[in-house]
């Protein structure tokens, strides 16, 4: 069986679980009727059951090519762009003045969840274009937002992030690419940038890099960075790609998975730039474009965890040992196991967009804060469960899985970098306990009480399951009351494990309201057992190693380590 997009699925939750009614609600996102959205992620759907996932091997076995300093994409990968470009799928929640949709985050989050499960290596092209939309959307100039956006949200040129150098990894600080003014509005940008997806290709007729780098009079460290457009080729006057710039592709890196995604070594040599936002200000710029990138980067993670569970149960019902070995409880056990994962992943991920949605269209801060301290759950919970979901589909193929004809390997192979790039799941998880928590915890104080609030109203139907999700939140506050008299070491020294038990009780909650949706009895109560009886306990462990901090680590000395 193909991959089949989980419209049916997306739409539960939206309409049960994190609804949406109340985003389109909004004067802002009014035009986001039950009857637009399900035409929506229905068409998207079919775009990426017929035109995407079929190409997914091809990605992976007929990687890009550097000819002659130029990327040729996949065979295939072309046309497949043009129709979702044409399609107005780069830009489901693009600016409506430029061309787009304009349509909440929400919806777009929910298309690029089924497009990352069709074909994730494509789908990155159109995922950087859409934070970098974002990005000139709210720090470029009337002038530069009037020459690209509208190219970018018609899908006829790309973007690209060129953050990481060499020696700058996490450490943007330390990049040394630099900008010189030539005095007519215009700077020169030298330096080289690695680990650049879709750095060049020939999908689209231009490739637009937003690239950071330091002005002459720059201090050290981030406070010194500043952030340029350097397209590939400079416009003309008519807004068309001109002369080409000073821009190169030295080189692609070699990767574990993720093949059909180039991944370039750029140089830029003097390349024609334009300042985007105030000097000195590039990280301000660039975070508008990450903390959109990381919400997608989890929503990847889902993608690839739909896909890697549809494969694994087909071949769970087809193949026999003894009977099929779907029939195996073990097996039972992986399936229900992956799938509740999933569900409870794809549900945060939405919930985060939600609350972005409401906080943009609302202006009310405490729903701003809210998406701000879902975004590094749902990037590193949804890779994570990516990773494990595509792991235990290896599983159940048994040998077949080790076998790469079967692409059950694939995922894996693709899914393992989401957990490194927009920042590590490690960075995600100090960014929730330090930066997200600096209100004094107040944005989790908030969403803990809802959550016990509705397990507490929950007891009389599923008394069960809701004491479970309420014991489990309670034990979540008490541990983040703890946390904040800890100093820093000990806060990050717990900071992945809390982030992770921070999850696990979000997906209790959201499969809490699954099964009230259905009246505790059905399909989505059996899945929320598993969850909650199976995979909730979890987080109690993962607190307990969260409340054992720093000095236990630091015992260990390096030779120790070594040794």
């Amino acid at each position: 069986m193909p991959y089949r997009s989980p419209v049916a699925e997306l739409r539960f939750i939206l309409d049960h679980v994190v609804p949406l009614a109340p985003v389109a609600q909004t004067d802002l996102f009014a035009e986001a009727t039950p009857d637009t959205v399900e035409a929506i992620l229905t068409e998207a759907g079919r775009l990426c059951d017929e035109v995407m996932a079929p190409l997914n091997r091809e990605g992976d076995l007929h990687p890009p090519r550097l000819v002659d300093g130029a990327v040729i994409a996949t065979p295939g990968f072309r046309e497949a762009y043009q129709q979702i470009a044409e399609g107005g799928w780069v830009s489901v929640a693009g600016p409506v003045d430029y061309g787009g949709m304009g349509l909440p985050l929400t919806v777009a989050i929910a298309v690029n969840d089924m497009m990352a499960g069709a074909n994730l290596s494509l789908q990155l092209n159109p995922l950087l274009t859409q934070g970098q939309i974002e990005a000139l959307e709210h720090h470029a100039s009337d002038a530069l937002k009037e020459v690209y956006i509208p190219k970018l949200v018609s899908g006829e040129w790309a973007g690209t992030m060129n953050l990481t150098e060499p020696q700058a990894g996490s450490d943007v600080g330390a990049l040394r690419a630099r900008a010189e003014p030539l005095g007519d509005g215009t700077y020169a940008v030298t330096g080289q940038k690695i680990f650049i997806s879709w750095g060049d290709s020939d999908l689209t007729a231009n490739v637009c890099h937003l690239v950071l780098a330091r002005l002459p009079d720059a201090a050290p460290g981030t406070r010194g960075i500043s952030l340029f457009m350097v397209p590939k080729f400079i416009p003309d006057e008519n807004g068309e790609p001109g002369e080409a710039n000073a821009v190169k592709v030295v080189s692609l890196e070699h990767k574990m998975g993720l093949h059909g995604s180039p991944t370039c070594v750029m140089s830029f040599e003097g390349a024609t730039g334009w300042l985007i936002g105030a000097p000195h200000k590039g990280m301000a710029a660039m975070f508008t474009m990450m903390n959109n990138a990381r919400l997608n980067v989890g929503v990847q993670g889902i993608g690839i965890a739909e896909a890697a569970y549809q494969k694994a149960r087909e071949y769970a019902q087809e193949r026999v040992q003894f009977a099929p070995i779907i029939e195996h409880a073990d097996v039972r056990r992986t399936l229900a196991e992956m799938k509740a994962e999933l569900f409870a992943a794809r549900s945060i991920a939405l919930a985060c967009a939600v609350a972005l949605d409401m906080g943009r269209a609302t202006g009310e801060e405490d729903w701003a804060a809210r998406g701000a301290l879902l975004t590094p759950v749902a990037k590193s919970f949804g890779t994570e469960t990516g990773m494990w979901v595509a792991d235990q589909g290896i599983q159940v193929h048994g040998g077949m899985g080790f076998i790469e004809e079967t692409g059950a390997a694939q995922f894996w192979r693709d899914v393992r970098v989401t957990a490194i790039y927009e920042g590590t799941n490690g960075i995600q998880a100090m960014d929730l306990v330090g930066r997200k928590m600096a209100d004094g915890g107040k944005a989790a104080f908030r969403l803990l009480q809802e959550i016990e609030d509705e397990a507490r109203s929950a007891r009389d139907g599923l008394p069960d399951l809701a004491g479970e999700v309420w014991q489990a939140a309670e034990s979540l506050r008490e541990h983040t009351e703890w946390m904040q008299g800890q100093d820093n070491a000990d806060r990050f020294a717990g900071a992945v494990p809390y982030l992770r038990a921070f999850a696990r009780v979000l997906g209790g909650h959201y499969h809490l309201r699954a099964a009230l949706a259905e009246g505790g009895a059905g399909p989505r109560t059996a899945l929320a057992a598993v969850y909650i009886r199976r995979l909730l306990p979890q987080a109690g462990a993962s607190l307990a190693e969260a409340r054992e901090g720093a000095a236990g680590l630091y015992a260990l000395t390096d030779e120790d380590l070594a040794s």
